[in-house]
């Protein structure tokens, strides 16, 4: 084991030796070779690859029989190249001898050996995994691979032991650390650029991975624009990823969900988002007008055409021309009228009250409606034509409750509204947030809107906080309402499921093995009114639903707001016979 000298050590008179295989003085091949490698790490290939070269190019001034690069795995891919290795080459088997690599890496320095079969640093394997024989002696030299103190790697070359003094051996072992030196460099620059590339990617990755996922494609990871709807969270991310899809069509789009979820706002969204921006967005209230206005208003009249009618007036569907017309409550309007409804969405041309003239619009349709139309369906209330037609494109409105995160946001802006229009400065602490939290609103936002505002307006102090709130006093109104009884008030705010517009008793949770469903609901049978508030039995409940859904175990679960198992399994647990027709 040779120990490498420094410049001051050397004394003038020591001959540089001669590079034999080329004829060339040794430091003008070298600085050819350093500077060949050089060029090769300063390209932007795989790592592996640009190590393999550097090996390869080793050979050009360096006598060596193998040369191997050893890139530790701690920050990236362990990368074990050398003499002999080619991309894509699993059968490779570097001669690396790992006692050697060993002491290098433990001790930081360069490892010089004249004669492998002599050194203890040498295991017997190693002597035979470099060819050490009888009649062939090995040399062997590595050197430390660093980024700053850290040793990362190794770099080492083995050659038959030739009558080259000890000094070509400490010379070749300078170069090698020069070359390693070269080599740490670019395996920093490479893991800095690796890092960089790959930061935006893991927060795209985990911005995908929040989110709720409506049926887009994971690479559309742009934040959708809000249109003024308020919220961050992955239920309204999604309703509003699914808005800008279906604003690049013009089917016609029917919004479902719960009454105060912001059907409206949303149908204003999807036609500010398409085509049509630019023309008339019209609406229309469906269930505030009796048929006979209801025509007039969405096909028009000509004058003369009822009494009253003292002009010409245009309709809803002729001002919506080649813009949007919502139809919002579209599951109020009669059975007559949903005849004439039909002709309209299918043909695009009317004809005014009192004219025989058709008119052609062209109109994209955004109806609405909080009524289970397919219940209607059923049950002959709503034309099934109808149906198919204003439901191409469906669009489920989350409920407050399913977007809870949303709260917070939505109170700070309504309370900034109600500040604006009234002068105020209120603000709301930690301790009113938490109120609004853990509150149902079965009224959605509608009934946030109203809490804050009302809670807003009998406020005396600068802030509000959570004795402020009337559920806080036992004085909410709205949390007795839905809870179905009249004199069970509470101080604390109701956190339950919205009732339907029919008569709607909460289920026993505990009857009902599931805990994805907070609190279960199902219909009276149909003409039965609750005296007094009574609740009914639950095994009366499920009788109820089954009785009106025809013994169709499928359709009454749906009634009850449960699963097909879930309604099986009460069938069991309050032993009802299942009646066959």
């Amino acid at each position: 084991m040779l120990h490498i000298p420094s410049s001051s050590e050397r004394t003038p008179s020591q001959p540089e030796p001669e590079d034999r295989a080329s004829g060339e003085l040794p430091h003008e091949g070298a600085l050819t070779g350093l500077f060949e490698i050089s060029k090769i790490l300063n390209g932007t290939g795989r790592l592996d690859v640009t190590f393999a070269d550097v090996v390869n190019s080793l050979q050009s001034f360096i006598q060596m029989r193998h040369g191997i690069v050893w890139l530790f795995g701690h920050e990236g891919p362990e990368i074990q190249v050398g003499t002999g290795w080619s991309e894509g080459d699993e059968c490779y088997r570097p001669c690396l001898p790992r006692n050697a690599v060993d002491q290098i890496v433990a001790t930081d320095r360069p490892l010089i050996v004249e004669n492998v079969a002599a050194a203890p640093a040498f295991s017997a394997a190693d002597r035979e995994l470099l060819g050490v024989s009888d009649i062939m002696n090995v040399s062997f030299i590595g050197v430390p691979i660093h980024i700053g103190p850290r040793v990362v790697g190794v770099l080492t070359i083995d050659r038959a032991q030739n009558d080259s003094s000890s000094v070509r051996l400490e010379y070749d072992a300078r170069l090698l650390a020069m070359v390693a030196n070269l080599m740490g460099q670019a395996v920093d620059s490479h893991r800095l650029f690796e890092r960089g590339r790959q930061a935006p990617l893991a927060e795209n990755e985990l911005r995908d991975n929040q989110r709720v996922n409506f049926g887009l494609p994971s690479r559309e990871r742009k934040k959708p624009h809000t249109h003024g709807i308020i919220g961050d969270s992955a239920a309204l991310i999604g309703l509003l990823e699914k808005i800008e899809v279906v604003a690049k069509s013009n089917s016609t789009v029917l919004l479902r969900g719960e009454s105060g979820t912001g059907k409206e706002l949303v149908a204003k969204a999807i036609h500010e988002s398409s085509s049509r921006a630019k023309r008339p967005f019209v609406k229309l209230n469906c269930a505030a007008l009796p048929e006979t206005v209801l025509e007039s208003e969405l096909f028009g009249h000509e004058k003369g055409a009822f009494t009253g009618a003292v002009s010409s007036r245009k309709g809803r569907f002729e001002l919506a021309d080649k813009g949007t017309l919502f139809l919002d409550e579209i599951g109020e309007i009669s059975a007559p009228f949903q005849a004439k409804l039909l002709r309209v969405l299918q043909e695009q041309e009317f004809e005014r009250v009192g004219s025989n003239h058709t008119i052609k619009v062209d109109v994209r349709i955004i109806a609405a409606t909080n009524k289970n139309l397919e219940e209607a369906v059923a049950r002959s209330e709503f034309r099934a034509d109808l149906y198919y037609r204003v439901s191409v494109v469906p669009l489920l409105l989350p409920p407050l409750r399913e977007r809870r995160s949303d709260i917070p946001l939505l109170a700070r802006e309504f309370l900034r509204k109600f500040n604006s229009e009234n002068g105020r400065t209120l603000s709301l602490e930690a301790s009113a947030i938490d109120v609004l939290m853990n509150c149902g609103f079965p009224g959605n936002v509608r009934e946030l809107e109203n809490c804050i505002e009302r809670t807003a307006t009998l406020c005396a102090g600068s802030s509000i906080v959570a004795s402020d709130f009337a559920c806080r006093q036992g004085e909410c109104l709205s949390s007795t309402l839905w809870k179905g009884t009249s004199d069970d008030k509470t101080d604390q705010p109701a956190s339950i499921q919205p009732m339907p517009a029919r008569s709607v008793i909460p289920l026993d949770q505990t009857a009902f093995p599931t805990q994805s469903v907070s609190e279960l609901t199902s219909l009276a049978p149909a003409g039965t009114a609750l005296v007094g508030g009574a609740r009914m039995a639950d095994r009366e409940r499920v009788i109820a639903a089954m009785e009106r859904s025809g013994w169709v175990q499928a359709k009454a679960a749906r009634l009850l707001g449960l699963t097909p198992r879930q309604i099986g399994y009460a069938l069991r647990k309050y032993g009802i016979e299942i009646k066959r027709f």
